[in-house]
Parts: C-alpha cells; structure tokens; sequence
C-alpha cells in the first residue's frame, strides 16, 4: 500500500501573499541571491550564495551558513555551525524571513508500508567500495568562546563553503555537515581504487589544509585555525534516495564509523591526517617507498582489538604529493 505524506517546505510571506518552497528531489538546497541555487531570493542583504539546507538520512534538516556577510538566523540566533532546525522554526537570511515546515515522517512524499505477509526492503541496498573522509576543525569550542560571533560565523561559513567546493573538485561531495566537521565519500569500481582516485582523495585534503591557513591569515584569530582528518577505505551499504544530479546517498557500516575514529585519533599521536590500512595500502600502489607516512597503534572507542593507522602531518603530505609528480609523473593539480 503507498501512503502519501506530507512535503517538507519554507513559506516566505510577500506582500501578494505567502510563497511556499517544497523541499523535494534532493538532500541538500542552496540558498542566496545568484541564479545558480535552489532557492534563490531577491533580498540585496542576502549573499549570492549565502547558506544551505541539508537533509540527513536520518531526516533531520540542517541549515548551514556559507560565509554570508549579514549572516542566518534561525528563530534570532545567529548560526555560527550547522544547526538544526525543527518543524515550525523561523529562518532570517537578510532581511527575508521564512518558515521551516516539516511534519512528521514527512521526509517521503510516497511510502511503500508492506502488507502484514511482507517485509520492508531497505533502501540501503547496495554493497559498494568507498573512501571515507572526515575532517574536522581543531579546539573548535574554544575558539567559540574567544571570537566574536559575527567573526566566528562569517569564518566557519566561509570554511564550509570551500570545503564543499574543494571535495566537489575532487570527485566527491560533502555528505554530511556536523558540527564542526564535514564527511565526504569517494565510490570506487570493482577492481579498486585506481591511482587518480586515490591522488584525488590526498590533493583534496592537501587543498582543504592549504584554504584553512588562508583564512586564517585573512582573519584576526586567537589562534592560527587548523584541521584534523581520518580517512578510511572499505565496503558499506549505500543507496540512493535522490535524482538528477543531486544524489542522496546514503552509507552506513564499519567503514564509515572507523573514519570518524581515525579523525578523532590523530589527537592521540598528535598528528594531523590517519589512514586506514586499506587506504595506505592502495597508496603503495603509486610505487612511492617513502610515503611519509608513518605505521601506529591506536585503540579506537567502541574497538575491542587495537588499530593499525598510518599518519602524517601536512607538512608530509605535501612532501609525498610533490615526489609522486616528480617521480612517478602523475599531474600535482
């Protein structure tokens, strides 16, 4: 039987009346002035790309600012980190405000509920061979508590929004937004991670270390503004529950978990970037001997075996990236 539900949607009141803006066809929406996003408003205080709704497999609704001069408020607080929003919540960008409208169990429009002689097919469906990327910013919550707001949102929306654009240069996307962290996925084909797959992971993350130190010498910081990552390569269920050229795909298992472990243990040996085994096996394949990476055990939450992990610092990564072009004569950018 297929139950219809209610569509997750913004109501922006005008002066002819309320304009209602459907939440379909995909996980993630920009918003701001210039032609080239899904929402666009025409507020001269709102940024041309300006901030980002986000829909997790879960079905919780995130808003993101990207860096906007005037900033985004939901319910009149600024937001400096992806928040979330709730059914009923006001959202301010500019001087335009709008509604959030998300019923429960409204994330589908159609809902397959099977009979009492069937089961529910999961749409996690796929078994697939992924690189996992997690990056988050360092002493985040202390620099929360050192920095203005209005400087503190306008820096971490900007880190955001380049963030995304770097990993979509790369082949990937950002799947989730968290907190102060971003997690992005690269699918690989059967036969492996091929050498530009796994190049592209590296320069990615090379290019996010390279944006941080940027904005942070264009900004007045307490503190120089860095980043920690952990990348993990394996298999995990997937599926894809969007369209056109917006996919929303969706990864859960072991491989995943342990790249968010991986980040959180490069603060163990005080490193900045840890790999999983699979991952630095695939790089050996570039026929580097002195990856600059180095071999360590760490005891990862929620692991009952210790984890082997390679880690390097990006002044190492860099290192690495520069003999592959000139030793092996794959392209640095």
């Amino acid at each position: 039987m297929v139950t219809l539900r209610p569509t997750p949607y913004l109501v922006l009141k005008t002066e002819s009346g309320n304009r209602y803006l459907p939440l379909v066809g995909s996980n993630c929406w920009t918003v701001g002035r210039s032609d080239d996003n899904n929402l666009v408003l025409s507020d001269r205080w709102i940024s041309r790309n300006h901030a980002m709704l986000q829909c997790t497999e879960t079905g919780e609704f995130y808003l993101i600012d990207l860096g906007s001069r005037n900033g985004s408020f939901v319910n009149s607080r600024r937001v400096s980190i992806p928040v979330t929003i709730r059914n009923g919540d006001r959202i301010t960008f500019g001087q335009t405000d709008l509604e959030f409208h998300c019923p429960a169990g409204s994330r589908s429009q159609q809902v397959e509920e099977p009979e009492d002689n069937e089961t529910m097919t999961s749409t996690l469906h796929v078994r697939r061979l992924m690189s996992v990327m997690v990056v988050d910013i360092r002493d985040f919550t202390v620099l929360t508590r050192q920095l203005d707001e209005k400087i503190l949102s306008a820096v971490i929306g900007s880190w955001f929004r380049h963030a995304g654009n770097i990993i979509r240069d790369y082949g990937s996307w950002v799947d989730k937004y968290i907190g102060d962290a971003v997690m992005a996925i690269w699918f690989h084909g059967s036969k492996g991670v091929s050498n530009e797959e796994a190049l592209n992971i590296l320069k990615a993350l090379s290019a996010l270390h390279e944006m941080t130190m940027e904005l942070s010498n264009q900004n007045p910081l307490p503190f120089p503004l860095r980043i920690g990552a952990g990348i993990n390569t394996g298999y995990a269920m997937v599926g894809n529950t969007g369209s056109g050229d917006r996919p929303d795909y969706t990864a859960i298992g072991d491989t995943v978990n342990a790249a968010f472990r991986l980040e959180s243990a490069t603060k163990q040996v005080k490193r900045d970037i840890a790999l999983g085994e699979d991952t630095y096996k695939y790089l050996l394949q570039l026929g580097i001997k002195d990856t600059q990476f180095t071999q360590a055990t760490v005891n990862l939450k929620g692991y009952e075996v210790p984890t082997v992990t390679y880690t390097a610092n990006f002044a190492d990564l860099d290192r690495f990236l520069q003999e592959v072009t000139t030793q092996v004569g794959l392209p640095r950018n």
